[in-house]
């Protein structure tokens, strides 16, 4: 866990979360294929939001406690929800698409929880699809 300082911290906050938004969108430009790697990273993150949301599951798996990132949790939880209720909707003949604006908001989303959780390069490693 490097110090990066006040200035450094945002700057590298703003990196992991303008490319997550950036890399879930390019991967949706190839016919809506980002939905699947981004339940996939969700499940994940709502695995390591609730544990770094516990104080004696933190300190027994020496993972960064974050006192309330255990609400993120019922986030991640929507985010997957949400996909498989597009996934119901997106099969042949597609009834709606996921387009910028969505593909954007799930990768922004995604990064922010990482940062928010400390676990940016598992974001690196999850999303590694995208």
């Amino acid at each position: 866990m490097p110090d990066l300082g006040d200035g450094g911290y945002v700057l590298f906050s703003m990196l992991v979360i303008v490319g997550s938004a950036n890399a879930v969108n390019l991967t949706d430009g190839l016919d809506g294929l980002a939905i699947g790697p981004v339940l996939i990273a969700s499940g994940t993150f709502m695995l390591f939001c609730y544990l770094a949301g516990n104080y004696r599951f933190a300190t027994y798996l020496q993972i960064p406690f974050v006192k309330g990132s255990g609400e993120l949790t019922i986030l991640c939880g929507a985010l997957i929800g949400s996909g498989l209720g597009f996934l119901w909707f997106n099969t042949y003949p597609a009834q709606i698409f996921m387009g910028d604006v969505g593909s954007l908001s799930l990768g922004a989303a995604l990064g922010t929880i990482a940062v928010v959780t400390k676990q940016e390069i598992l974001l690196v490693i999850v999303g590694g699809i995208l």
